[in-house]
């Protein structure tokens, strides 16, 4: 195969749909530039939202700055694979297609940069010190060009902007992120207990909204680990933990058919048989008990990927 050409997101969060066809008239928010997803989140009611599964709509989402690999162009649509989300659909990466206008050519980061990555719920990206351009989701990265003790300066897909030193951690490039200190499996707990009462989001990988295993992968990333993209991928690798060795951050996989049928679910165990999840469209991220939760009989396998 030929090199193929790299582009980069250069809105808050792309969006990936299946194909060209998948957005609806009420989408339009999520495919403009820049992307207004708390409006998409707004005007969508729960049938909307459960339809962007169930209509095999999204397939995932893309944060700002993120690289992806072009394969086809279509008009005002790019297919692209995200190295960045680990699938056996491709082994380059993730597929789907991204709006043409939420693209720009990656520009390359300086040699030997540091990363700056979103550590706050959300940030604002600046222009200027007293000019801010979108907002951006938790772990959102990019390479620092100049740092002071208030603001970090950084290379966008768009150009030179400016983060607040206080809502990044500095990371070295290419290195993985910093670990967490101390327990890695009850830091990743933690830092999902940041978003409690988020609502669900199929496809979603942003703080506007995590699917299930979007979340298990976004927490796990903040400790520096990479996993795969989706539940059913997610359920195959790891180290295979018994019910009795179940520590916090391990991941819970659940079958249809008791157990036995297809994984659809994933949650983070949270100790204390509890078990913290992004759990559907009408619902938001919570805390549940193991004893008594609706998918109990479902749990089907736990895998540890912190140790």
């Amino acid at each position: 195969m030929n090199e193929l050409k790299r582009m980069a997101a250069a809105v808050s969060v792309a969006t990936v749909w299946t194909k060209p066809e998948s957005p609806r008239s009420l989408d339009e928010p999520a495919l403009k530039h820049p992307a207004e997803i708390r409006e998409w989140r707004r005007r969508m009611t729960v049938k909307d939202k459960v339809d962007l599964s169930e209509a095999n709509r999204v397939q995932t989402q893309i944060l700002y700055g993120t690289s992806v690999l072009v394969v086809e162009e279509q008009e005002d649509w790019i297919k692209v694979l995200i190295p960045q989300q680990g699938t056996r659909k491709e082994a380059l990466g993730y597929p789907g297609w991204v709006p043409r206008c939420q693209l720009v050519n990656e520009t390359e980061a300086p040699a030997g940069s540091k990363m700056a990555e979103v550590i706050s719920g959300h940030a604002w990206l600046y222009r200027s010190p007293s000019e801010h351009l979108i907002e951006l989701s938790f772990l959102t990265s990019l390479p620092v060009l100049e740092e002071t003790e208030e603001w970090v300066k950084v290379q966008t897909p768009e150009g030179i902007a400016y983060l607040k030193a206080d809502e990044v951690r500095l990371i070295e490039a290419p290195s993985a992120l910093k670990s967490i200190e101390g327990h890695i499996g009850r830091g990743i707990v933690e830092q999902g207990k940041r978003f409690l009462n988020l609502p669900y989001l199929w496809g979603g990988m942003s703080s506007f909204g995590y699917d299930c295993s979007g979340f298990a992968y976004s927490m796990h990333r903040f400790a520096g680990i990479s996993i795969p993209r989706d539940t059913s991928d997610q359920a195959i690798q790891g180290a295979l933990i018994e019910k009795e060795q179940l520590e916090p951050g391990d991941l819970l996989f659940f079958a249809h058919e008791e157990g036995k049928g297809a994984i659809h679910h994933v949650g983070i165990y949270a100790g204390d048989q509890r078990m913290i999840h992004s759990p559907e469209s009408i619902k938001a991220i919570e805390i549940v008990d193991l004893d008594s939760f609706k998918l109990a009989k479902e749990h089907c396998v736990s895998r540890r990927y912190w140790g």
